[in-house]
């Protein structure tokens, strides 16, 4: 049995760039994982998780089931990832083994807020099935592909910054300049060590949660009209990411959460956010805690001051059916 894991990603600094030839800085945490498993079967079989049930006990089960997963699950993700894996590998003469296999997935990695568990399911499922076929992708062009997965197959706007980060499994600066785009056909990506980074929440509501395609679909739209405030803001995104690297490389820490808050506040010049994800934010900051979305919204990060003003966070947010973890960063240099 051939076993893959792919990781939530947390945007540090900079989204919702990524799709809009900017600059971010995101990781991977091992708190929740994607797993996708492939044995070798006379057919070929996918084994659907619990996300994608048909059969409910009764419509209160059914309507809870929609509000949590939302219409789609992870089945027609693995369709689709195996379906463009196939067309990848014929398209670069990559000859592949006769054979088939059962493939299994599971993933546990909170749904619809912005830690990009869709793309943790597609990249764990093209681990396994290179791994099973015996061939290789360098990683950018991996990345490359499972966004195409999304973007070509399932007609899904995404960006390149979660893959990007799932793939490398380590703190990276993405750089998405058009002419180096244009000229290579991804982005400029430097990994750094986890230990750069200040100290690190996150914190989620699962009844905030909401689909990507709600930011994303309005922000495309608007960028390729080449509306000057969304320009304009993609661009001050890409200045605060430098910031940020710069201060992480040089351990000069103390400006960064006063750009995480500034991120969100130009994110919320262009974007209207949702009341129940602008009242997580609100409150996180009351606690002196800086704060961002993760991704597309739902869940947020932010640093925090040591361990006793973690504890006070902690506490807090419970008491408003908050979780708030501390993310255990995946550092595979």
């Amino acid at each position: 049995m051939i076993t893959s894991y792919a990781y939530p990603r947390a945007a540090l600094i900079g989204n919702p760039s990524d799709g809009y030839y900017g600059k971010t800085i995101a990781f991977v945490f091992r708190n929740f994982s994607a797993k996708v498993e492939i044995v070798k079967s006379r057919e070929i079989q996918i084994v659907p998780q619990y996300a994608d049930k048909n059969a409910f006990e009764d419509r209160a089960e059914f309507e809870k089931h929609i509000q949590y997963y939302g219409y789609y699950g992870g089945l027609r993700l693995v369709k689709a990832t195996i379906y463009k894996f196939f067309s990848y590998t014929e398209e670069n003469d990559m000859r592949l083994q006769n054979k088939n296999f059962t493939l299994s997935y599971y993933s546990d990695i909170p749904v619809r807020l912005g830690l990009s568990g869709s793309s943790a399911i597609v990249i764990a499922c093209l681990k396994a099935l290179c791994r099973f076929y015996k061939i290789e992708i360098a990683k950018p062009e991996l990345a490359n592909l499972a966004l195409a997965v999304e973007k070509e197959e399932l007609n899904i706007s995404a960006g390149l910054q979660d893959r990007v980060a799932q793939v490398y499994e380590r703190p990276v600066y993405m750089d998405f300049d058009k002419k180096i785009m244009d000229a290579q056909g991804y982005g400029r990506y430097e990994t750094f060590a986890a230990d750069l980074l200040p100290n690190l929440y996150v914190a989620y509501l699962e009844t905030a949660a909401e689909g990507s395609e709600v930011l994303h679909n309005n922000l495309r739209q608007l960028f390729d009209h080449g509306h000057e405030d969304i320009i304009s803001a993609m661009q001050n995104f890409a200045r605060l990411t430098d910031e940020v690297y710069t201060c992480l490389k040089n351990r000069t820490r103390e400006k960064i959460a006063d750009l995480i808050n500034m991120n969100f506040d130009l994110r919320a010049s262009i974007c209207p956010i949702p009341q129940k994800q602008r009242e997580l934010i609100t409150l996180a900051r009351a606690l002196k805690a800086s704060a961002k979305f993760t991704g597309s919204g739902g869940a947020i990060i932010g640093t925090y001051d040591d361990d006793q003003h973690f504890r006070k966070l902690k506490e807090e947010l419970a008491s408003h059916r908050i979780k708030l973890i501390k993310p255990k960063i995946v550092d595979h240099a």
